[in-house]
């Protein structure tokens, strides 16, 4: 009973705020979008939005493919790869602040890395599990390096689809990118990994 009220109160502090602030966020992005002003001050904004992403309702996939359209493809890539493995970093810290019983700690040793891996792309779980793993007390250069992997992969996927759907001069396809990555990342969860 304990896991499920713990559980419960995680998606509580990450939902709630999404839902308080969730369209003064979008528009935020929607505004560093616009202004395009020059990288010098995109880059560290983007990066540090993503990094708040784990304790606020920040629209990371569209912010992510906005990163490749305004900076291109590597420069997109880079900014995305600081500001989500920052943000992973905050969250693991932040979860070290709280305690995990027993039976939480065990789950988590058994699927505890998959679940970092396979959750980056997904809204509201990437938090989460960035989170459980401070609060498991998993060893902090795995988390780093398995989160750092995973935010390489995601980071430039996202870049990578904001630049070229530019240069294809498609909005919609910078949208539609966006959505798609973390739509890929749910199928892959539900793939039944073990016989």
């Amino acid at each position: 009973m304990r896991f499920v009220l713990l559980v419960c109160g995680m998606l509580a502090l990450i939902l709630i705020p999404y839902f308080l602030w969730d369209d003064a966020f979008t528009a935020l992005a929607a505004r560093l979008v616009a202004e395009n002003r020059g990288a010098w001050w995109i880059s560290p904004a983007v990066a540090g939005l993503l990094a708040a992403d784990v304790f606020l309702p920040v629209p990371s996939s569209i912010l992510s493919v906005a990163s490749g359209v305004m900076l291109g493809f590597v420069g997109g890539a880079l900014t995305n790869i600081a500001g989500m493995t920052l943000g992973c970093w905050m969250g693991y810290r932040a979860g070290r602040l709280a305690r995990a019983d027993a039976s939480m700690a065990a789950v988590w040793a058994r699927y505890g890395e998959w679940t970092l891996l396979l959750t980056r792309a997904v809204p509201v779980l990437a938090e989460a599990a960035v989170l459980f793993a401070g609060m498991t007390a998993m060893p902090l250069r795995r988390f780093m390096v398995l989160t750092s992997l995973a935010n390489v992969g995601i980071g430039t996927l996202y870049a990578a689809v904001g630049a070229f759907a530019m240069e294809w001069n498609s909005f919609l396809g910078a949208f539609l990118g966006s959505l798609a990555v973390p739509a890929l990342a749910q199928a892959i969860m539900r793939i039944p990994w073990r016989k």
